[in-house]
């Protein structure tokens, strides 16, 4: 007879708020880091964009590089999600592929732009071995949907780890881009990738597929 499982203690009002509070310390962060660099941002400087006292960032996170790899975490966590949902919606190569550049815009509208496969040679030794470790798999990941649309037929013979690179710049800056032109859309970029990159890698008759 199997033992009973025992069921999860509730998360109480008191956890969520730390876990609320801890969140947007990361968002601030990732967008300080963006605009500044690591080496030019500040606790002080994080913690004044939330209103909060310098205590209350390092009752988080124990010093800036902690605050970082959190940041790098927390970013690689997004990345790898909009692989799975691709991964998982897409009915081809070239689908997966077109599914994933588009979460990655919204995304980036939504949320702006994160440290996606940025500088990370400021962690510890343990923590840039963690991240290097992940972004080689999360690149593995992108590069599969080129090689599986190359072998089903739905993306012309390329270089998926060349072609990878192209792509992950071209989004990477672009979501530091947009938030300076007004009105600019993720459906609109995307339309624009489509005819700037997309469309040269499927085959004809999926360059103008959904």
């Amino acid at each position: 007879m199997a033992a009973p499982v025992s069921p999860k203690p509730a998360i109480s009002h008191q956890q969520r708020k730390s876990d609320r509070k801890r969140a947007a310390i990361i968002r601030a962060a990732i967008k300080v880091i963006n605009v500044k660099s690591y080496a030019l941002a500040t606790m002080s400087e994080i913690a004044a964009g939330l209103d909060l006292r310098d205590a209350t960032l390092y009752y988080y996170f124990e010093n800036k590089q902690a605050l970082a790899y959190a940041c790098q975490i927390h970013s690689l966590e997004i990345f790898e999600r909009l692989l799975g949902e691709a991964e998982a919606d897409g009915t081809s190569g070239f689908a997966k592929l077109k599914l994933f550049i588009a979460g990655m815009l919204h995304d980036a509208e939504h949320n702006g732009p994160q440290l996606y496969f940025g500088d990370y040679s400021f962690l510890a030794v343990a923590q840039r071995e963690h991240v290097g470790e992940w972004i080689e798999r999360l690149t593995n990941m992108f590069e599969r949907f080129l090689e599986e649309g190359i072998s089903d037929g739905t993306v012309v013979p390329c270089e998926p780890k060349v072609v990878v690179q192209l792509l992950l710049g071209m989004l990477i800056w672009l979501a530091k881009w947009v938030p300076s032109i007004k009105g600019m859309t993720s459906d609109r970029l995307m339309d624009s990738i489509c005819v700037a990159s997309l469309n040269s890698l499927a085959r004809p008759q999926n360059a103008l597929a959904p």
